[in-house]
């Protein structure tokens, strides 16, 4: 650990590609209402009045209903944990404790609101919504691979997220099945799934490797969330 650890903040958090002010101070108010109401009009009409606006706000910011508000709340989640990253006094070097440090601090400032992520979730792994989950989650796969420093365009562009990708996922479905009320059996399956970064730059292609450990995360959300970003990789590969 050290102090001398550069800002590697990534730009995408310049003031004008931050969420909408009001849009988000909905969401966040909107976060109570969400464990009894679901994402639903309910919980962002209730989040809106708590935080001074009508029901025009809603209709106005959120023309998708939930699914925009849940992708704000991610956005608004990547954007948390850079500024809680870049805020540390002594930031890890090396790079595979950077992205260590990112997903536990996502998944520690989550912990206040965990019903509704479990249930963003749910609402994320419906088939009509696999594009835009898997937009969400390469946002904040790429967000912590930039703030980490690696902002490669070649061939390892595509691993390195990759394989980040099915870790985050299987620490995240892991972290929303564990009840325990502490982070260490978080850590201790992160720390075992680690490993799958160091392996994926060995494997013959991204998708390949994005497959094998989308399969491997055994749960319906985390399949359906990993063959969606597999997906949104594969056309951005296919535009470069």
């Amino acid at each position: 650990m050290s102090s001398k650890t550069p800002n590697r903040g990534n730009p995408d958090n310049a003031p004008e590609n931050r969420p909408d002010q009001t849009a988000a101070a909905i969401v966040e108010a909107a976060l109570m209402h969400v464990p009894f109401d679901g994402w639903g009009s309910e919980a962002l009409l209730a989040g809106a009045s708590d935080a001074g606006f009508g029901p025009e706000a809603v209709d106005a910011h959120f023309p998708g209903g939930a699914i925009d508000a849940i992708v704000l709340h991610s956005a608004l989640a990547d954007e948390a944990m850079v500024a809680a990253f870049d805020a540390m006094d002594d930031r890890p070097e090396k790079i595979h404790l950077i992205i260590r440090t990112l997903i536990l601090v996502r998944l520690e400032q989550a912990s206040a609101h965990k019903e509704a992520v479990r249930r963003a979730l749910s609402v994320l792994a419906l088939p009509g919504n696999a594009l835009i989950s898997a937009k969400s989650l390469y946002r904040t796969i790429d967000l912590m691979w930039r703030s980490a420093g690696q902002r490669d365009t070649d061939f390892s562009f595509y691993t390195k997220r990759a394989s980040l990708a099915g870790v985050y996922s299987a620490t995240l479905l892991a972290w929303v099945a564990d009840n325990s009320g502490d982070m260490e059996a978080t850590e201790a399956f992160l720390d075992r799934r680690l490993g799958d970064i160091a392996r994926i730059p060995k494997a013959t292609a991204p998708f390949k490797a994005f497959a094998g450990l989308g399969a491997g995360l055994g749960a319906g959300i985390g399949q359906k969330l990993a063959k969606g970003a597999t997906m949104a990789m594969k056309r951005r590969f296919s535009q470069r």
